[in-house]
């Protein structure tokens, strides 16, 4: 992978194209991603880069992350933030702890792919689950 960012859908909606087409486009809340934790290979067997997305207020964040998360925030200096995930990229050198990742490493016409995660609803019934 040579670029990543985390992202939250916020909706969807549409765009008119230069030649007049309409196409319906999803609206991505994505970034800034601080960098919490670089993983190389000489400490931890592989390299990644550790990021955060979805910052969160001083009292939430002790509400929902427990003390060895919040040390984990302490020590590389930065907010705590609702999700963390590991970014294996193809070169991690650019990358130092503290910094933060933003929606300018994409350039217009990009490609992306998309993972997300879709809300179960179990076996609730047909009313409901629609």
């Amino acid at each position: 992978m040579e670029k990543a960012i985390l992202g939250k859908k916020i909706g969807m909606t549409q765009i008119f194209l230069a030649d007049g087409r309409l196409v319906p486009v999803t609206v991505v809340e994505a970034g800034p991603c601080p960098v919490t934790q670089v993983k190389t290979v000489k400490s931890d067997g592989y390299e990644a880069v550790q990021v955060g997305f979805g910052e969160l207020a001083e009292q939430r964040a002790k509400k929902l992350k427990n003390k060895p998360e919040l040390g984990h925030f302490a020590k590389a200096g930065v907010k705590p933030v609702r999700h963390l995930r590991e970014l294996r990229l193809a070169d991690i050198t650019p990358y130092k702890v503290g910094d933060e990742i933003k929606c300018d490493v994409f350039k217009e016409g990009d490609k992306v792919d998309v993972t997300g995660t879709s809300k179960g609803h179990g076996y609730t019934g047909v009313i409901q689950r629609w």
